[in-house]
């Protein structure tokens, strides 16, 4: 039996590939062909199919360009995969129109009790700094040349109302001199009663002035005058007694300097201690 003949290789021999003839005269490739693909005689065509077909997945699976395009096909179009929605944006904050962005700030700075500055404005009314800031030029500017008793100036990095200085006199007179003389005859009598009994309960005073004095005390301690000093340890009711501005009105030191109240107390004081009893 002769050896198998070889066809002339022609270009299959420039590309490094070894090509024979079966016994039957069909070409075909010898084994161990340099293809990476060893073909089992005995399993034919099916064993080179399984072959190649792994060598394509293990080539996907090292092309980095494959992995991260997301396994895209031959058209370039990934496959669509859920997707996270993105929050939605809120809604822009309204324009304010000029009317109402001037009253706004002009009622936010009648409250406060410090310079605000024009970005803490804004961001309460949301609206933009640069608009805000013009505002508040045009107000001033229009407080001044009214003549208003009061401008509107900035001070500290912000803005606050202000009264002018031309009319410092008045507003130092008001303040100074104004509630200082408009305490009623009920309250100087029952300050008298705090400064002479201290420290004593509310209802203690009431019996010495034999009416109620729960309105007259709260403004003696909203000017100032008398203050809570603890509680009476058998009632637990607050106790008060006067303040150092209290002393400084009257010119003392402490209350050791009150006056004494003999020379002002009537003659027949113990008779009309015991009427009331």
């Amino acid at each position: 039996m002769g050896s198998p003949a070889y066809a002339d290789a022609g270009p299959a021999a420039d590309a490094g590939i070894d090509q024979a003839t079966g016994s039957d005269g069909t070409p075909g490739i010898a084994a161990g062909s340099d293809l990476g693909v060893d073909v089992d005689p005995e399993r034919g065509d099916d064993s080179a199919r399984d072959a190649t077909a792994k060598r394509d997945g293990d080539t996907f699976a090292q092309d980095p360009e494959q992995r991260t395009s997301g396994g895209a096909g031959a058209d370039g179009v990934p496959p669509k995969r859920g997707r996270r929605r993105a929050a939605p944006e809120p809604a822009p904050a309204p324009v304010l129109d000029d009317a109402e962005l001037r009253g706004a700030l002009e009622a936010i700075l009648l409250v406060v009790d410090q310079p605000v500055s024009e970005l803490n404005l804004a961001e309460v009314l949301e609206q933009a700094p640069e608009r805000v800031g013009a505002m508040l030029d045009e107000i001033a500017a229009g407080y001044t040349a009214a003549g208003h008793g009061f401008e509107l100036r900035r001070a500290a990095g912000g803005w606050r109302l202000y009264t002018r200085p031309e009319y410092a006199t008045y507003v130092e007179r008001f303040v100074l001199d104004g509630q200082s003389v408009r305490l009623t005859q009920a309250a100087l009598e029952t300050l008298a009663v705090v400064a002479y009994r201290q420290p004593v309960t509310r209802s203690r005073i009431s019996a010495i002035r034999g009416v109620n004095c729960d309105g007259v005390l709260r403004t003696l301690v909203g000017r100032g005058l008398v203050e809570e000093c603890g509680t009476e340890a058998d009632s637990g009711a607050f106790l008060y007694r006067t303040t150092t501005m209290f002393l400084e009105k009257l010119g003392l030191n402490s209350v050791d300097d009150l006056p004494p109240l003999a020379p002002f107390l009537p003659d027949d004081v113990e008779e009309l201690a015991d009427a009331t009893r």
